[in-house]
């Protein structure tokens, strides 16, 4: 690409992931697809990163998301990183991905962008590198409504059809999907570099991560240590958001874990309907591990991990290192319970704190539990105070409204400003399964205007707009118990 094109498009790309040691990467040459397309770009997105969405959406864009060309300033490259897997430890790394560089937007912030799905690297262990396009527009559409929702996230620049089937239990068309992020930084890359690297290595992964992410501690006392809090801060305080709103991640692996406190991966993700802390979706989640009720302590586990891979760094003196990592993991349980007790008291409209805030809320979800209630529109109903709405029949439900309501006249806010306030917590639309699932379906046979609308009403799914609301039922009651998802691999 010439450098007036590169201009014109407006690249600005660096590569300070490549000045890293050598053991957390790899350089990849680019493997060009025979005539791709694009599918969806993301121009809200493109701008933000200072990018010419007109000029993006063209030959010029549709290429370089390809992976058919090469930006100027880049080093393509993929990630090492290790993991645990369902509880199991293992080499892993960027099996179908490359980083292409971190673009420097406008305001001075530094972006990821990598191709997913661009083929085979040294880390691929034996897949094709290759993705098909429903997996990658189920990320598209997920990624932009957890942004809508205000939940910390990857996003989807764009999406292109390589021009190329591939193979998995059938044919499928081949897809290449385009992901900016904070950065790639996972648990897991650490994992690798404590046990596959050097301890200078690791040092300097970490130094490299205080920089870019949390450049204030970098004068602590022991900033490794501080690492590890400010992490744990920011996974507790994801993860109460993703309870907040159903959402079940579905495969909370440590390389699915983000140094940065932004929601990656969306595999086989999904929006629980009707409330049940047991609820799993994914069909590689036999035993549950990922269900949404074990969320909260599945990320206190795979803190753990993190803080066992910085433990060399803590103090050369392994007693006070492993003394020192307690001291932080033992405020996650808080940390998550302050910032989800938090936001609930926001979807009940509550400004103030009282002690018996929890019990209220507990009580709430036991009753949406035995009745079985959607999740969403229960307090959709709430915030419109939607008399038609199922629960409002049960006794042991309006006991409960009775509470609710005078605890909500024991504070100076109006009931105008309580309502205002569940609003903006309580969304009146989430993708739900079945309407990804069927805009997943229009696009492979060719049609995105299902999609497009979709993506369009999640932009704001706390407008409460008459265009929404045929989007917030629920599907019926047998394709719900039936829905599962699939890891997209």
């Amino acid at each position: 690409m010439t450098q007036e094109k590169v201009n014109a498009v407006g690249w600005k790309l660096e590569n300070t992931y490549a000045e890293l040691p050598k053991a957390f990467f790899s350089i990849i040459k680019v493997k060009p697809v025979d005539s791709p397309e694009m599918v969806v770009l993301n121009h809200s997105l493109a701008e933000s990163l200072g990018l010419n969405a007109k000029v993006v959406e063209g030959e010029e864009g549709v290429q370089v998301f390809a992976g058919n060309e090469v930006p100027e300033g880049s080093v393509p490259l993929a990630q090492a990183y290790a993991g645990h897997q369902f509880g199991n430890f293992t080499m892993l790394g960027d099996g179908r991905a490359l980083l292409i560089g971190e673009q420097m937007t406008p305001d001075g912030k530094r972006y990821d962008i990598q191709l997913k799905g661009s083929g085979r690297t040294p880390y691929s262990r034996g897949g094709d590198g290759r993705a098909a396009l429903g997996p990658m527009l189920r990320e598209y559409i997920i990624s932009e409504a957890m942004h809508g929702l205000g939940i910390p996230t990857t996003r989807s620049l764009a999406v292109v059809t390589s021009g190329e089937p591939i193979y998995r239990e059938s044919q499928l068309t081949g897809a290449i999907m385009t992901r900016v992020a904070a950065s790639h930084l996972r648990v897991g890359t650490f994992e690798y570099g404590a046990n596959f690297a050097e301890k200078e290595d690791l040092k300097a992964l970490a130094d490299y991560a205080i920089e870019r992410h949390y450049p204030e501690i970098k004068k602590d006392k022991n900033p490794y240590v501080s690492l590890l809090r400010e992490v744990q801060k920011r996974q507790a305080a994801l993860i109460a958001k993703w309870q907040m709103i159903g959402f079940i991640h579905g495969v909370m692996n440590t390389d699915n874990m983000t140094i940065s406190g932004e929601t990656i991966d969306y595999g086989p993700c999904a929006f629980m309907d009707t409330y049940n802390p047991a609820t799993v979706f994914s069909s590689i989640d036999v035993q549950g591990r990922y269900a949404y009720g074990n969320q909260p302590p599945i990320a206190g586990w795979n803190i753990t991990r993190f803080a066992e891979a910085l433990l060399p760094l803590f103090h050369d003196n392994q007693e006070k290192a492993i003394q020192l990592a307690q001291d932080v993991l033992s405020e996650y349980p808080l940390a998550f319970n302050t910032a989800w007790v938090k936001g609930m008291r926001c979807k009940l409209g509550l400004f103030n704190e009282e002690e018996a805030d929890e019990a209220l809320i507990l009580d709430l979800l036991k009753i949406m539990h035995k009745e079985k209630a959607d999740y969403t529109n229960t307090f959709r109903a709430l915030t419109l105070d939607d008399r038609k709405f199922s629960l409002f029949v049960y006794q042991d439900f309006q006991e409960w409204e009775k509470r609710w309501q005078e605890r909500r006249k024991r504070q100076p806010e109006s009931q105008k400003e309580s309502k205002d306030l569940m609003c903006k917590h309580n969304p009146a639309i989430i993708p739900r399964n079945h309407r990804v699932e069927e805009a997943l379906k229009a696009a492979e046979e060719g049609n995105l205007s299902v999609m497009e609308k979709l993506v369009s009403v999640l932009k704001d799914p706390y407008a409460y707009s008459k265009e929404q609301e045929e989007y917030s039922a629920p599907p019926p009651p047998s394709e719900a118990m039936s829905y599962q998802t699939f890891c997209g691999t």
